[in-house]
């Protein structure tokens, strides 16, 4: 019976990276502006643009034919979505791990003598060309942000709430992830890695909280926010360093305009934590319902 189960063990974790890694889709992927779906600037542009713009159409007419402030009946739609979103990121997250390990087998010949696998992950050598298993996994990262903007929607039938950071920080992740092909952007396969890692968890959680299971006692969301910032932080250092110290990184350009909008959503986030304490501290115990209230929408704060 353990010989069995092995074999079939064996032959599931097979079949399981070949589909991920080995499938002549994603080994022979290539970014091309022809081939592409979503791949051109004017669409990038567009997108952008028809998501902002649906998103104050939306929240403008709700205010004007529901001024009662009754949310939207949605169902069970948003639990739906989070079960979909964690599963899309568990899979980019599965899948790209497996790549990262394939394309350091494939090509560490090329520069094993400069670089650790680490190193590769962060940095990648110049003349790096958008093709192959990580950048088929970066596209798909790529068309999955798409998918987390019905979170705006979602947010805006239900709470009648529209941010700058939400829209603002969905925008800028879509024009990321972008850049990231578009310039075979280094330290993308460690971002994408952290992310979809962080996402699988949180939209599980959102998942778990929907169906009417307990959540957790403190701000869960938000904390996971903040891990994925403070890691995205430190790896951007290590990119820095070794732009420098190994002769370049392929990509550096996109990265710099990469670090500067991260660094803009990094400034918007510790605002909003730190008006976040300063309301905590100044509600008494005569204001416990408006308290819990605002309690509630920060342990759900998007990303």
């Amino acid at each position: 019976f353990s010989v069995t189960g092995g074999q079939t063990t064996g032959t599931m974790i097979q079949s399981l990276t070949y589909y991920l890694s080995e499938h002549p889709s994603i080994v022979g992927f290539r970014w091309s502006h022809t081939q592409s779906w979503g791949s051109t600037w004017s669409f990038l542009f567009t997108a952008i643009c028809c998501y902002v713009s649906l998103s104050l159409f939306l929240h403008l007419l709700l205010c004007l034919l529901r001024r009662s402030g009754r949310p939207v009946p949605l169902g069970p739609i948003p639990a739906l979505h989070s079960l979909s979103m964690a599963l899309i990121s568990a899979t980019i997250f599965t899948g790209i791990l497996f790549s990262a390990a394939a394309e350091i087998r494939d090509t560490r010949w090329f520069w094993r003598r400069s670089k650790t696998p680490f190193q590769w992950l962060l940095c990648f050598p110049l003349g790096t060309r958008p093709s192959g298993r990580v950048f088929f996994w970066s596209y798909v990262f790529y068309l999955s942000r798409f998918l987390h903007t019905f979170r705006t929607y979602f947010t805006i039938l239900r709470r009648r709430k529209l941010s700058f950071f939400r829209l603002f920080n969905h925008s800028i992740l879509i024009f990321m992830s972008f850049l990231w092909l578009e310039f075979s952007q280094s330290f993308q396969v460690l971002a994408i890695l952290l992310t979809t890692c962080i996402y699988s968890v949180v939209y599980g959680y959102r998942f778990w909280t929907s169906i009417g299971l307990p959540g957790a006692c403190f701000p869960f969301v938000v904390s996971c926010q903040m891990v994925l910032l403070g890691s995205n932080i430190l790896c951007h250092f290590g990119v820095l360093m070794l732009h420098f110290m190994n002769g370049g990184c392929n990509g550096i350009g996109a990265w710099l305009l990469n670090s500067v909008l991260n660094g803009a959503i990094l400034f918007l986030f510790l605002n909003f934590y730190v008006k976040m304490h300063l309301t905590k501290r100044k509600v008494g115990g005569f204001d416990a319902l408006k308290k819990n209230a605002k309690m509630d929408a920060v342990k759900d704060k998007d990303f």
